[in-house]
């Protein structure tokens, strides 16, 4: 039996060789079919990609094979498992490290690969065999480093007979989606990447280009809006601290990409329409994709101290750093040198829905800019000086907070305007709705917190203004309230989807920032030693420790503490919170108890245990903090609702053949 363990190790092996030749084969004889014009050269790219694709997808199969049955002939199992580890994380094992989540980056990449050579039979022959050379020349990169720099088959002899488990923060279940979900966003903007140096390399740009590239990056700005949203709640109850954005440099890795991208969609929509803003498009384009790599430097190179970093190793670090200067540095130049060539296209006023597309580019990529200098500058100070500094949450409070809050009080006038030239005034009259709303949630908030605080009621006023101004676009369209109601019952129905994919995506918006502005504005805390029996208040109930003791797992110990929650004497749940021991790493986690209220909940934790006094307990109410989860899975609802829209399916439709005119 573990003869046939190593051949499907060594055969996983031997196929990420296959697809790294597959890979400089796609890198280069399309590119130069797309040179002369020959189109078998060219039809190579579609059968490479396929190619990369299975090989790697059988490569990665054989790494999570060898998790599964405890193969610890296997240097990167014997590392990262534990025979007696529960199935689910031997499973999400194969990417909670550094080679094994390489795998799946490469693997998603070539995903990626194989879906344009499949669903772009409508792309134009040379373009596709442009963008799928690009595609391989990425994959060769990444396919090269894994092989020399991280290997996930390398052996280990002798086998030992037990591997070392793994990190404990990452046995979670919320660690089993969260990194997928990231790189399919990290990864995907890869495709608008290739569709922009291929468009830079055939010199030709049009609208048509920015139909085909935004079904791709729609699709990763919605996966990588799951992945964030997902990372922010794993770590919020499992990290033990109660937070949900911290700041931290590999944090903000994931956002830039994200904004970026977010630029990148509303930039393609004006390009689209008005055929204007190209050359800012493709730039776009190239900056999503350097922003993604650039947080997987971050993650891999040592750079970093935090729970999200991979490796420590400089020279992988190096390696990524080189692939990071050719990709970055080479498309920039490409476009330098190619950017004089294309012509803007369409003019329009100010005032109109391209001149607040550009405002909301102009914002984005501005708070990307803040986030980068904040989040680099200590690395920067550090190698040049040897100093060290933290730039933590009030520098991103002062500079990315009121860019923030800009762009959202700008969005709800956006889809009113006009495309060319719009009317302002026109616009605010459509939203006296939302601006009512947001008038009386100011007032009422002002009145309960007692005119202590300014920015509080501004933020759930302007949360109010952007939910209710999300479907003001879609009343307008729908001329609700004007027709009779099944007229505009059936006017709504007739509303592509991608306008409603619009309104629900920035209603999402608008409900994470009443979220986040509830839960840190009003938070409730208590900290105090209990023994069992005891009990303290909290926002208003009682918190009661019923009981503590110890409980074995499959690879750990707990010290479980049981509570009570009770109001007015009547219990209204039971939760536990505990202490988790992880002997083969010697590693300690907590494991918060959650009650949860609506969208509110009461956080419990445990913190130092004493044999004399007890246990310390944290408690904190916090009100609607399932909003600032909400919010962007209503987000990413808009995006799938906008992928599904018939007019945005991958690829241009072919154009209508001409009909035969009956014979006179």
């Amino acid at each position: 039996m573990e003869g046939r363990y190593e051949v499907i190790a060594e055969a996983g092996h031997y196929a990420l060789v296959l697809a790294l030749a597959l890979a400089l084969i796609q890198s280069t004889v399309p590119l130069w079919g797309a040179r002369r014009g020959d189109a078998v050269l060219m039809g190579v790219a579609d059968g490479t990609a396929f190619g990369q694709f299975i090989f790697v997808a059988l490569a990665f199969a054989a790494l999570t094979f060898a998790y599964v049955t405890s193969d610890f002939s296997l240097l990167n199992v014997v590392e990262n498992s534990h025979s007696a580890k529960p199935m689910i994380y031997k499973v999400s094992g194969v990417w909670g490290n550094h080679e094994g989540s390489m795998l799946l980056w490469v693997l998603i990449l070539v995903l990626f690969g194989g879906a344009v050579a499949l669903f772009g039979s409508n792309l134009p022959a040379r373009l596709r065999a442009n963008v799928l050379a690009v595609q391989g020349w990425v994959s060769t990169a990444f396919l090269l480093y894994l092989l020399a720099a991280s290997n996930p088959f390398t052996r280990v002899d002798p086998a030992p007979l037990e591997g070392r488990d793994l990190n404990p923060l990452l046995q979670d279940i919320g660690l089993a989606i969260h990194p997928p979900m990231l790189y399919l966003g990290y990864v995907g903007f890869s495709i608008a990447f290739a569709f922009a140096i291929a468009a830079l390399i055939e010199g030709r740009i049009d609208a048509a280009w920015a139909r085909w590239v935004r079904p791709w990056t729609l699709a990763a700005w919605l996966f990588l809006t799951l992945g964030i949203a997902m990372g922010s709640y794993w770590a919020y109850y499992e990290l033990g601290w109660g937070g949900f954005w911290f700041w931290d440099p590999v944090e903000n890795a994931s956002l830039m990409p994200w904004i970026a991208g977010t630029a990148l969609l509303h930039s393609a929509v004006v390009m689209e329409k008005r055929a204007a803003l190209k050359v800012w498009t493709v730039l776009l384009a190239i900056l999503a994709f350097s922003l993604s790599l650039l947080g997987t430097f971050l993650v891999r190179s040592g750079v970093l101290t935090s729970v999200h970093s991979f490796a420590v190793d400089p020279t992988r670090g190096l390696f990524i750093l080189i692939i990071l200067a050719v990709f970055v540095g080479g498309s920039l130049a490409l476009f330098g040198l190619r950017s004089g060539t294309l012509r803007q296209g369409g003019l329009f006023a100010p005032v109109s829905r391209e001149g607040a597309l550009v405002l909301n580019n102009l914002l984005l990529t501005t708070a990307t800019a803040t986030v980068f200098v904040g989040t680099l500058y200590p690395l920067a100070l550090e190698a040049v000086t040897g100093g060290k500094i933290s730039v933590g949450a009030p520098y991103f409070n002062a500079t990315f907070g009121p860019l923030a809050l800009a762009l959202l009080i700008a969005v709800p006038f956006g889809p009113l305007l006009s495309w060319k030239r719009g009317n302002l005034f026109w616009a605010a009259q459509r939203l006296w709705i939302a601006a009512g709303f947001a008038l009386i949630a100011w007032a009422v908030t002002l009145y309960i917190e007692g005119f202590t605080s300014i920015l509080a009621p501004f933020c759930v006023a302007l949360s109010a203004f952007v939910i209710i101004g999300a479907f003001a676009e879609i009343v307008e369209r729908a001329r609700l309230l004007r027709v009779p109601p099944g007229e505009g019952l059936k006017r709504l129905t007739g509303l592509p989807r991608s306008t409603w994919g619009a309104a629900f995506a920035h209603c999402g918006l608008g409900i994470m920032l009443l979220g986040v502005t509830a839960a840190t504005s009003w938070n409730v805390e208590r900290i105090d030693m209990m023994r069992p029996g005891e009990s303290f208040e909290v926002a208003g109930m009682d918190l009661v420790l019923l009981e503590t003791g110890m409980r074995d797992g499959p690879n750990y110990q707990d010290f479980v503490a049981r509570f009570a929650v009770r109001e007015g004497g009547v219990e209204k749940a039971v939760t536990e919170s505990s202490k988790r021991v992880f002997a083969v790493r010697e590693m300690t986690t907590t494991e918060a108890g959650l009650v949860t209220f609506g969208v509110s909940q009461l956080y419990v934790s445990l913190g130092e245990i004493s044999n004399e006094e007890g246990v310390a307990v944290r408690a904190e109410w916090k009100p609607l903090v399932l909003l600032i989860w909400i919010g962007p899975l209503l987000m990413s609802l808009g995006g799938a609702l906008s992928l599904a829209d018939r007019r945005l399916r991958v690829g241009a439709p072919r154009p209508a053949r001409p009909r035969l005119q009956p014979a006179e």
